[in-house]
This record gives structure tokens, sequence and C-alpha cells, in this order.
């Protein structure tokens, strides 16, 4: 057993709380403990930026990595052009070759905040390489062979689409991944397949597939998803998905979002998104009443480090302390307004999309909770006024922590 291998990555995962399923426990274990493993997860490119959900994921293989295994990377330039079915309740768009190759590049670069692919350490792969050489009849004999509808059809990717209408063309897809980690096996001697517990049907495609074709071992282990206590999905915002590009989330707003969870879901989330050692996670978790900001700060601190670097940590949490204390800050979140002098405040919040609707923002005002300069605005029909604008820019805040600067332009 080399050094790097003393401690067993799944005893590491297992206190973590980040295993949901494992094909083999005993064995998987054993193996972690014993070798190097090549293993892999797979990132589609349904977009140009990974989001919060992915967080586990790269961070389950930062965790591997550091205990000496080598992951692999896949991302879908071949998948991406069906679409996982999985936890969907509709058909995805489908994406042009263009748009798939530059989410694929894009996917690179944040995966490399959290991955070393110096020296052999990790690979990424796409796997457009050998599935869109594939001819049909091809797959079909060699594949095809191996799976059985009845079996397909009782997965539960699939049972959720069924009312709907399930496409030939995404139920496919499951064959494709199943593909895609034989692929691996034979070419990178990749024995594990990893991600989210919503993957469990098609990880388990693909170890039977792999055992078949080729007689090897091969292994398959999921993730807990990124859960709420009230068991929610985490990493929604207002705005959608919570992403890890700096462009569509800055890291101010990424850093608030870790810094007002819930009580309930400090524990999970430092275990699950930092390094922070158990012990201290423990300590940090187990403060109660307005101490349990302390765990929040150290929380946002370090998820934002991690995702946008330490510079963009220290400059969101700098702004989170001045806002919190009352000064100015000028790395607060700014909004550019088209002459808003004259306009209705609301309409002019609506169209920044500061809130959702004129109903949240009738909703904040009832409540006191919203402020133009640190004065509160009582009048639903309030007009921004040249005295509201300071050098260009006035300041709003909505509920009791999120500030804007509205530039007039």
């Amino acid at each position: 057993m080399t050094e790097m291998l003393t401690k067993n990555v799944f005893d590491t995962l297992t206190e973590r709380g980040f295993i949901a399923q494992c094909t083999d426990e005993a064995e998987v274990k054993k193996l972690l403990g014993e070798k190097k493993v090549t293993f892999y997860i797979g990132f589609d490119p349904t977009a140009d930026s990974l989001h919060a959900g992915h967080f586990i994921a790269l961070m389950a293989m930062a965790h591997m990595q550091r205990a000496g295994h080598r992951p692999i990377c896949l991302v879908g330039g071949g998948t991406g052009t069906v679409g996982d079915p999985s936890g969907r309740s509709d058909l995805r768009k489908v994406m042009t070759d263009e748009v798939i190759e530059h989410n694929c590049n894009c996917f690179k670069k944040q995966m490399a905040r959290f991955i070393d692919f110096s020296d052999g350490k990790a690979l990424m792969v796409n796997n457009g390489d050998w599935l869109r050489k594939l001819g049909y009849i091809d797959l079909l004999r060699e594949v095809g062979a191996h799976f059985t509808v009845n079996r397909m059809l009782a997965a539960e990717c699939y049972k959720q689409r069924w009312e709907k209408g399930l496409t030939f063309l995404e139920f496919n897809y499951m064959v494709m991944q199943a593909y895609d980690f034989y692929k691996l096996n034979g070419d990178y001697d990749c024995i594990l397949q990893m991600g989210g517990d919503d993957q469990w049907s098609n990880i388990i495609a693909g170890v039977e597939l792999t055992r078949r074709k080729t007689g090897r071992a091969a292994y398959g282990l999921t993730n807990k998803l990124l859960l709420k206590s009230d068991g929610t999905k985490m990493g929604k915002t207002a705005g959608g998905a919570l992403w890890l590009d700096a462009d569509k989330v800055s890291p101010y707003d990424f850093y608030q979002y870790w810094r007002n969870i819930d009580d309930a879901d400090v524990k999970t989330c430092l275990s699950l998104l930092t390094f922070i050692p158990m012990d201290e996670v423990n300590r940090l978790s187990s403060l109660e009443g307005a101490a349990i900001n302390e765990a929040k700060t150290v929380l946002a601190y370090e998820v934002t480090k991690l995702v946008h670097g330490k510079e963009a940590a220290d400059n969101a949490k700098k702004s989170a302390e001045e806002i919190f204390t009352g000064q100015s800050a000028d790395n607060m979140p700014g909004v550019e307004v088209s002459e808003a002098v004259g306009k209705k405040l609301l309409d002019v919040l609506v169209n920044a999309k500061i809130v959702d609707s004129k109903g949240e923002g009738r909703r904040l005002i009832a409540q006191n909770g919203l402020t133009l300069n640190d004065e509160k605005i009582s009048d639903n029909d309030y007009v921004l006024s040249a005295a509201d604008f300071v050098d260009g820019v006035a300041i709003v805040r909505k509920g009791k922590k999120k500030f804007y600067k509205l530039i007039n332009i």
C-alpha cells in the first residue's frame, strides 16, 4: 500500500455523508484502500456552466484524487446530443454541435479549480470522440444484445417519463452511457463509475455491460444529491440555478447564498462542500442561536474560495461585513438601469430582476423589507428622483441582507 493510500477514501466519503449506493460496498472499500483506482464521473454539457448540483460530484472527485486515485472527467460531447431523461418530465432541448463544444470547453475551465490535471494525475475526455463514430448497426449488434427492454423500462429515469411520452431518442441514453464505461474500462483501466444518485440506473447498466463484454471487474457508486433538510433541491435562486460561473452569479451573490442557508443545512453543506476536518465541522454545526452565523460565514467563505478563488472570496466576505455594519462596499453587486429618474421604483426593480414581480415588491414593502439609501420604502408607487442617485448610484436593500447598487445610465 502506498503512503498516499494509508487513509481509505471510502471512509472519508462515508464520514462526510457522500455515499448513497454502491454496487459492492465491501469490495469497493477494499480496492480503494489497497491500490490506485481509475474512476470517472460524466458531465453532460447542457449549459455553458456547471452549477451547484454538480458541486458534490466535483468534491467527491477531489477527495478521491487527494487520496491518490485517478479521476477521469468525462464531458458528454456525444451523450449531450441526446440528453439524459433522468429527473426530467419533458424532453431536453436539442443543442447544436457548436453549442455542445462551447459548453464542454467552459466545463473544462471550471473543473480545473477542483482537479489537478498536471502530469497525468487526472484525465479529461469527451465521449463524442467515440460515440459519434459508432455505426448504428454496429452499436445494436455490439451493445444492444446486452439490454432487455423490460429491464430498461423498469429504471426510475424512464418510469418518470412513461406517461408523458418517452422518445426513442432518450431511450438510447442509458445504452450510450453504459458504452462509455465499457470504453473507458478498456482504454484506461477505469473500474469505477461515480455520479449523483439519480444516475443509479445508468451506472448499473454500465457496470453490467462492462462485466459481460470483458469479464473484468467494474463497480458503481453514487453520491447523495444536494438537498435541503426539507428534501427540496439546494442551489435554486430566484433567478434560476446557482451557477459556478462568475458572469452568471457574482462571487458576492454566490457567497451570500451560502451565508443565508437554513441552520438545519449547515452541517450537510460543511461536510459535503468543504475540506474542513470533520471535528471542526461538528463543532461549527453544533453552534446555536446567533452563534451559528459563524459556521455560515465559514461555509460561505470556503465554498466561494473553492469556486472563485481566494481573492474573490476575500472580497465577497469583506463586502458582506461592510454592508452588515452599514459601510459602503465597492464589491456590492451593481445593476445598470436606464433613465431611472421619473420612473416608479417597483418598475425599475422588476426590469432589473431584483424582484421577480410587482407583487413581490409590494409584499416586501408591506413587510418593511425594502429600503432605498437606508430609508424604508412605504409607498408602492414611489417615484425615483435625481436626489436618490449620488454620483449616479442608489443603494437598494431587499430583505435583511441583499444589497444592490442601482447605476443610473
